[in-house]
């Protein structure tokens, strides 16, 4: 099928059958093209709690649509492809959570939304790379804190609140190893007057090099009003900020910096899950509202 009868047949079943398609930012271009809502994972946490569709078709990876279905129960959530799944989230269990738990008695826990619906129903409060510094600072100044599964937004946070926050050893692949501190002076060198945006899911050696330090919506907004940039996170936000500002001088720190899970959605896949309907996200009551407590907490703060 060509590409455009690709995009009249998911349009067509779009409305037969009362989808909503939600895209993260890091998804393909043409897949985002065809999404009713585009944005990070705070935008699409609110997006998806007011949802009144019947089915929500989530072009992103699984924990991504495993918060759609948490705040919105009533309807059907499908992942297009079954294995788009978030290495960092895989880097830390529900039971190794209540370890850590165990190990810091009184400590509140604050999970990053990048994180499975277990992990989530073991947390206190959730939060994304745009809202932690605001969430930490609503807490007592002397609540001791861990913050999982991200160490690198943990101790942006941390040295951003100067609390006291204790870090799981979780990371992002792409910001953690796919970008480096010799990338960073390697285009400061050859770019000196450009800015350097990059995501709080970076290493400490690397942010200290930005001039601005934003969640992939905070990076896209600020790239309406400025030029001269290089976009450090993976590469779909630089692919769709350089489409949306053509003729603005924006760069991305590593071209290398690709999530291949994100990637693994394709039209065809998006065609596909609305004629079958197939790899539905389910969550067991129980585990969908003691996750839902989380996230109410930051959706409150928000």
């Amino acid at each position: 099928m060509e590409t455009q009868e690709m995009i009249n047949e998911i349009n067509r079943l779009k409305k037969e059958k009362n989808v909503v398609i939600l895209a993260h930012n890091y998804v393909t271009l043409d897949v985002q093209d065809i999404a009713d809502f585009v944005g990070d994972s705070l935008q699409l946490s609110i997006e998806a709690s007011k949802v009144k569709a019947d089915i929500i078709l989530f072009c992103g990876v699984r924990f991504m649509a495993e918060t759609a279905k948490i705040l919105s129960p009533q309807t059907k959530v499908l992942l297009p492809v079954e294995d788009a799944g978030c290495p960092m989230a895989d880097m830390i269990t529900g039971e190794q959570l209540r370890q850590f738990k165990n190990n810091h008695p009184n400590a509140l826990v604050m999970c990053y939304v990048n994180s499975t619906a277990e992990v989530k129903a073991e947390s206190d409060i959730c939060c994304t790379s745009s809202n932690a510094v605001k969430i930490i600072e609503t807490l007592p100044r002397d609540q001791k804190i861990l913050f999982v599964p991200d160490q690198n937004l943990g101790t942006y946070a941390a040295h951003q609140t100067k609390r006291h926050i204790i870090v799981w050893d979780g990371y992002c692949p792409v910001h953690h190893i796919k970008m480096t501190k010799q990338d960073v002076l390697d285009m400061k060198k050859q770019y000196p007057k450009h800015k350097l945006l990059v995501h709080p899911e970076c290493p400490t050696e690397i942010i200290k090099y930005a001039h601005v330090v934003a969640s992939t919506k905070g990076m896209a907004d600020y790239a309406k009003e400025h030029d001269n940039l290089i976009i450090g996170t993976e590469v779909g936000l630089f692919e769709q900020i350089k489409r949306d500002n053509p003729d603005k001088s924006i760069l991305p720190l590593a071209s290398k910096a690709i999530c291949v899970n994100m990637k693994k959605i394709h039209l065809k896949d998006v065609l596909t899950s609305l004629q079958t309907e197939q790899y539905e996200i389910t969550l067991s009551e129980e585990l969908r509202k003691a996750a839902k407590k989380s996230i109410d907490a930051m959706l409150k703060l928000s």
